[in-house]
């Protein structure tokens, strides 16, 4: 992919410098603003080639309405991960040193809950992320910064046929979990050392019939308050947690 997109904020810029310089085309930062941590990013910028324009903070504003860039933008170019489709799937399996763990997300459609996952898998140690690509959120801007740099970090697998991937898993001996409410197993009573995919539904609805049927086993957070469910983004720190306890750190 060659279009450009955009990340914005300083932490979630901060860390697009440090780790994949390669993936800045360009910072643009508010113009009159020199408070010593922008000054530290442009100077970080600078000393790996990125070039830095300067707007007044309103014409920044326009860039992406609505943002809260902090006073900096940078416009990327969307790396190959980002991009990886359903039939590169066997390959990155293949080409692992350790056992999957892996985490797929059926039908998240709000970004702001997408990034929070991202996140988490990002600290978890998750090596790659699943999504559809219909129905369900995209890597944007706010996907960007509310996954502080790990939309740059997990690669994340976009598929067209969700079930045909999750098949692809069963076939490459990775055992498929799947997070819901009603299950007769808790999250504590379960094996997940082995080869591992963890399966979370999008807001509201839980997991989808087609891909609650593939899956070898379903898993339930015990809730011991009157809530009867969490957040999806809540539950994949709880989930994934548990699963890199078990691990091994």
């Amino acid at each position: 992919m060659t279009h450009a997109d955009h990340a914005y904020g300083l932490h979630t810029v901060e860390g697009l410098i440090a780790a994949n310089p390669e993936q800045v085309r360009q910072i643009t930062v508010a113009a009159g603003r020199h408070d010593r941590r922008l000054a530290s990013l442009i100077a970080a910028a600078e000393s790996r080639g990125i070039a830095v324009h300067s707007l007044p903070g309103g014409e920044l504003d326009r860039l992406l309405p609505g943002a809260r860039h902090q006073g900096v933008i940078a416009t990327l170019i969307p790396q190959p991960h980002e991009s990886l489709r359903e039939q590169d799937l066997a390959a990155f399996l293949a080409g692992l040193a350790v056992p999957p763990f892996l985490l797929v997300l059926d039908g998240i459609q709000d970004p702001h809950n997408l990034g929070a996952c991202l996140r988490t898998a990002d600290a978890a140690g998750v090596q790659a992320v699943i999504v559809p690509r219909d129905r369900a959120a995209g890597i944007t801007p706010v996907v960007r910064k509310v996954a502080c740099g790990a939309a740059e970090t997990v690669p994340v697998f976009t598929v067209t046929n969700l079930a045909r991937s999750l098949r692809a898993l069963k076939e490459a001996g990775v055992w498929i979990f799947g997070a819901s409410d009603d299950a007769d197993r808790t999250l504590y009573d379960t094996d997940l050392r082995g080869p591992l995919a963890l399966v979370l539904g999008g807001e509201g609805k839980g997991l989808r019939r087609l891909t609650r049927e593939l899956c070898d086993y379903l898993v339930a957070i015990p809730m011991a308050g009157r809530v009867e469910s969490l957040n999806v983004s809540v539950a994949a720190g709880v989930l994934l947690f548990e699963a890199r306890r078990q691990r091994g750190g």
